[in-house]
């Protein structure tokens, strides 16, 4: 049986000297005037990389996903379209704020929503469509935007595991009235915890920013607050990991691109296993590497995840439907339009992420393959 002689994790961050000397110097001088100026330096940075206007620093995305629908005024009696296949977070804060999602399936190429299924799920309750740009993959953005148009709805990007990825010349988090991004120590830019939302709107930024501080307006000193709001500020020393992370950013979106071609080069002819997607006009920053077996190999996701577990390797499962879920068991209206047959339940079903860290080697890679075509040789 073929070991890895250390163990291999599934992700992880790449982290040089400049992250800790800059957030050692945050916890040394980011106080009194200076609070804010390495938030200010890191949100500059995002702004500019991704081609928007504002980016505010939040503790982690999903809190940029909260503040992005309360600030839109989704609330009870609302009803949003999100892929059925997705983590959690991408779906939670419309529950936070008193609304439903409604789940529908996804594409069997890029796993993000599939544009038809959201046409046929819009109802007189619908008020807004999230895209989750999921493992790197990019969303058919023209398509939902034009749904959006049609139907006057508002178009969310969940853009977190999607740093550094592209549609058709426009960077990850660029569509939609808003976005949110994740710094999570497993993303492409890893800050621990920590995430964004960013905006062209000037309304709404400054809505957003007024409801994560407690319901106060931008630079109040007065502690006057005119609603019952949110606490939801990065702090300086995240602030610091993220610009020491953003300096190089071109390296780490082209280290994360290089452990997909090696996995491309091995995996990429076998019959049965189907990797990430690119589709024409769309730059892939492959967050994770993402295996979908055929159903015919006879393995489900947690019996291939056991197997290399056995070998040292540590794998995660493709994100189960969300209609699966026990946390949705008593979200009945929520899927009320998912199939046994949708694509996506197929899919979640025979699929793994691969080692995709930043400690990836070629080396690494090549004993993950020979793992996995081991495990595929056994008899079942």
């Amino acid at each position: 049986m073929i070991i890895a002689p250390e163990r291999i994790p599934v992700a992880g961050p790449s982290i040089t000297d400049r992250e800790p000397e800059l957030a050692a110097e945050a916890a040394r001088t980011a106080w009194y005037a200076n609070h804010y100026a390495y938030n200010a330096r890191f949100e500059k940075m995002m702004a500019e990389y991704v081609g928007i206007r504002y980016a505010v620093g939040v503790p982690h995305a999903t809190a940029a996903l909260h503040v992005i629908f309360a600030a839109l005024g989704i609330g009870p009696g609302d009803e949003v379209i999100v892929p059925d296949v997705t983590w959690i977070a991408s779906v939670a804060p419309i529950v936070y704020v008193g609304a439903e999602p409604v789940l529908v399936d996804i594409l069997p190429d890029t796993w993000c929503i599939d544009p038809a299924a959201v046409e046929a799920a819009i109802g007189p309750k619908t008020r807004a469509i999230l895209g989750v740009d999921l493992y790197g993959s990019m969303c058919d953005w023209d398509a939902l935007q034009a749904i959006a148009d049609k139907h006057g709805l508002h178009l969310i990007e969940d853009a977190a595991e999607a740093l550094g990825s592209s549609y058709h010349g426009r960077r990850a988090g660029s569509f939609g009235r808003a976005a949110a991004f994740s710094f999570h120590g497993s993303k492409t830019v890893a800050t621990g915890e920590g995430g964004m939302f960013v905006t062209d709107d000037a309304d709404l930024a400054k809505r957003m920013l007024f409801l994560r501080d407690h319901g106060r307006n931008p630079g109040d000193r007065y502690f006057l607050n005119h609603e019952v709001a949110f606490k939801y500020r990065m702090n300086a020393v995240t602030a610091a990991l993220g610009i020491a992370q953003m300096e190089r950013i071109d390296e780490l979106i082209a280290h994360k691109r290089g452990i997909f071609r090696w996995y491309q080069e091995r995996l990429g002819n076998w019959n049965g296993i189907t990797l990430n997607a690119e589709p024409p006009g769309v730059v892939n920053s492959y967050w994770m590497v993402t295996a979908v077996f055929d159903p015919a190999l006879g393995y489900n996701k947690f019996e291939l995840m056991s197997a290399f577990d056995k070998r040292n390797i540590d794998t995660r499962p493709f994100f189960s439907p969300l209609s699966s879920l026990p946390a949705f068991d008593d979200r009945p209206n929520a899927k009320r339009l998912v199939r046994p047959d949708d694509r996506g339940q197929a899919i979640a079903k025979h699929s793994i992420n691969l080692p995709s860290g930043y400690n990836m080697t070629e080396e690494r890679v090549d004993i993950v393959c020979r793992a996995m075509c081991e495990i595929l040789s056994e008899p079942r």
